[in-house]
């Protein structure tokens, strides 16, 4: 149901007020009606986002919203896309599969940098 806005105009107050969009628009509170505040409606009309197009994602999330609106978007196209896949999200699989080859190879490096580092110190040992 859509939002309207209310504002009292004794004290400014303004309320948020849920409605069927059928019904009269009116609002009052202890017996003073609070006066309707128009504005723009917040309707998309280009809405649709390409769930496997980075390009697409970024020209339709540009300037609009939160980083959490943002994520929330993310999360829904990754969902149509593990949809199509058996439940697998394969752009999501893919980072994560990259993530963990990151992780694994600089584990390697510590570990060889470390097997070096103790080499060295045995070497001034035995010296």
């Amino acid at each position: 149901m859509p939002i309207y806005l209310f504002e009292n105009k004794k004290t400014l107050e303004v309320k948020e007020v849920v409605q069927p969009m059928n019904d009269e628009h009116t609002y009052s509170e202890n017996g003073v009606a609070w006066q309707r505040i128009y504005t723009v409606p917040q309707a998309g009309i280009d809405t649709k986002i390409d769930p496997w197009s980075s390009k697409s994602f970024v020209e339709k999330t540009r300037d609009k919203g939160t980083l959490g609106s943002l994520f929330d978007r993310a999360k829904e196209l990754g969902l149509k896309r593990a949809d199509k896949n058996g439940g697998v999200d394969p752009l999501a699989a893919a980072s994560k599969q990259k993530r963990e080859d990151s992780i694994n190879m600089a584990k390697k490096q510590n570990n060889e940098a470390i097997k070096a580092h103790n080499q060295k110190l045995r070497k001034q040992k035995q010296r």
